[in-house]
C-alpha cells in the first residue's frame, strides 16, 4: 500500500504542477489582455484546487499512516528536527503543501467573489501563483539533500 501511495503521490505532482501553470498563465494572459472573464476561465483554477485536494489527501495518508521515516522520527523528535533532511519531511514539506492548498482554495473563493473581470483575473493570478510557488518550493526536487526522483515507479 505504501509503495502504491508513493507512486501515486509522485505522479500526481505533475498533474498539480501542470494545472497550476495553466491556471496562472490563463489568469495572467486574461489580465494583461483586458478581455472579459468567461465561464471557462474559472475551470483551470477549480481543477488546480481539486488536484491539490487529492494530492494533499494522498500525502496525509503517507504522513500519518504509511511513512516509516516519520514513524522512526517520532521516537526521537529532537534528533529528527536536528537533521535537515528529516526536518524537511516532518515540517517543511507538510507546511508548504498545506499553505499551497489554502492559497489555492482562498484564490478560488476570492475569484468567485470578485466584482470585475480585472479583479477576477488579478486574484486568480495572485493566489494561484503564490500557491504554485509554495508547491515548487516545498517539493523534494532531485539534487537536494531530501530530494526524490522526478518519476517514481514500483
Amino acid at each position: 500500500m505504501s509503495a502504491a501511495l508513493l507512486v501515486a503521490h509522485s505522479w500526481l505532482r505533475w498533474v498539480v504542477l501542470l494545472l497550476g501553470v495553466l491556471a496562472v498563465v490563463r489568469a495572467v494572459v486574461g489580465r494583461s489582455s483586458g478581455r472579459r472573464w468567461q465561464a471557462g476561465d474559472a475551470a483551470p483554477g477549480l481543477w488546480y484546487s481539486r488536484a491539490l485536494d487529492v494530492q494533499v489527501l494522498v500525502g496525509l495518508l503517507l504522513y500519518f499512516g504509511f511513512s516509516p521515516l516519520l514513524t522512526a522520527a517520532g521516537q526521537d523528535f529532537g534528533r529528527a528536527m536536528a537533521t535537515p533532511a528529516i526536518r524537511f519531511w516532518l515540517v517543511e514539506h507538510l507546511a508548504g503543501m498545506l499553505a499551497a492548498l489554502a492559497l489555492g482554495h482562498v484564490g478560488t473563493a476570492r475569484v468567485r467573489k470578485a466584482t470585475t473581470d480585472a479583479q477576477r483575473f488579478g486574484r486568480a493570478a495572485l493566489f494561484y501563483g503564490l500557491s504554485l510557488l509554495a508547491v515548487v518550493l516545498a517539493s523534494p526536487w532531485p539534487g537536494l539533500a531530501y530530494g526524490r526522483p522526478l518519476f517514481r515507479f514500483f
